[in-house]
């Protein structure tokens, strides 16, 4: 356990976490909505501070990251809890309620990682977020070791705490679940600006990429992706933007999403957008990446396997033009 950083003390005891838009106040003894900080004695303590769930090495475009240093596999670590309620969430069984832990401080974990031979951690599997001060710590330890740090995440931060965490990330998946405020509210206890919010300043500091779990009939009409798209656009840099395929899960019965709607929102974004991506299907032609100015392969996915195949120097070995790729 360690005392928190973001946050501020009330009257009568009390504390108020200002680590994500919810601000919970919290009495003593209670416990914030990620189920990782609580108040105790008038402290706000990180309850959660190094407490793993799992720890794996993952290919890093299973995050999904496409544009990061591809082909690399990277040690993922999660905790358990999140600041969202989705019903539709896939990892419910660490995220929404807790499950046993194990206790690796952050020098042991950047030893892990060196010793692996990966290009360093992920913070992932649930929302890495509220494990905040851990994520801070181990972030700036493994910066100082020449390791990368990549966060998985939901995007419902504060905009201050996030400022102070980004020197230290690389890179960022940011689920964006819907662009209906209501869903938001409805299926996932949350807000959607704030996650808005984040995408806008952490893609201006460090390379973003985003995710649309499409669920049809909730957030796949042609006005909500067309809101997206103008969204990513709108960004005025090349953001990849994953759409991936929902299955029933957890509370959620809403039947799979089929792979020909998934296909139409991704060649009607790919009319706006240079990198548009599919998951939680097998389909190599929509999984590979193209040169935007003249469509020359230039890594091309199987799964999760990746094999740079029409890239030399950094350019397209076709046109010449410079890649939108971070760590060949």
């Amino acid at each position: 356990m360690k005392e928190g950083t973001c946050y501020k003390k009330l009257d009568e005891g009390r504390v108020q976490c200002l680590i994500c838009p919810h601000e919970c106040v919290l009495s003593d003894g209670q416990e914030g909505i990620c189920m990782g900080h609580q108040n105790l004695e008038g402290k706000l303590i990180a309850t959660n501070y190094g407490q793993l769930v799992t720890v794996s090495s993952d290919p890093i475009e299973k995050k999904p990251l496409y544009h990061f240093h591809p082909g690399k596999d990277i040690v993922s670590i999660g905790a358990n809890g999140c600041n969202f309620r989705c019903s539709f969430c896939q990892n419910w069984h660490i995220s929404q309620k807790k499950c046993p832990t194990e206790k690796v401080f952050p020098e042991n974990l950047i030893m892990l990682t060196m010793n692996s031979g990966s290009i360093g951690i992920a913070y992932t599997y649930t929302e890495p977020t509220i494990w905040y001060e851990y994520v801070y710590d181990c972030a700036k330890l493994a910066h100082e070791k020449g390791l990368v740090n990549v966060l998985v995440s939901n995007g419902f931060i504060n905009p201050e705490p996030l400022r102070n965490l980004l020197p230290y990330i690389d890179a960022m998946n940011i689920d964006l679940k819907s662009m209906d405020p209501e869903f938001y509210k409805k299926y996932c206890q949350g807000k959607l600006e704030p996650v808005l919010d984040t995408i806008k300043i952490a893609s201006a500091e460090t390379h973003v990429e985003v995710t649309n779990l499409v669920i049809e009939s909730l957030n796949d009409s042609d006005e909500l992706i067309g809101k997206l798209v103008t969204f990513i656009k709108e960004l005025n840099k090349p953001v990849p933007l994953h759409f991936s395929r929902y299955y029933p899960t957890y509370k959620m019965n809403v039947p799979a999403t089929s792979p020909e709607r998934l296909f139409e929102i991704y060649e009607f974004a790919s009319e706006h957008l240079p990198y548009v991506y599919v998951g939680n299907v097998w389909d190599t032609k929509r999984n590979t990446t193209y040169c935007p100015q003249c469509k020359n392969e230039l890594i091309r996915r199987d799964g999760f396997r990746a094999s740079i195949t029409g890239i030399v120097e950094n350019k397209c070995s076709n046109c010449g033009r410079e890649v939108d790729i971070v760590g060949l």
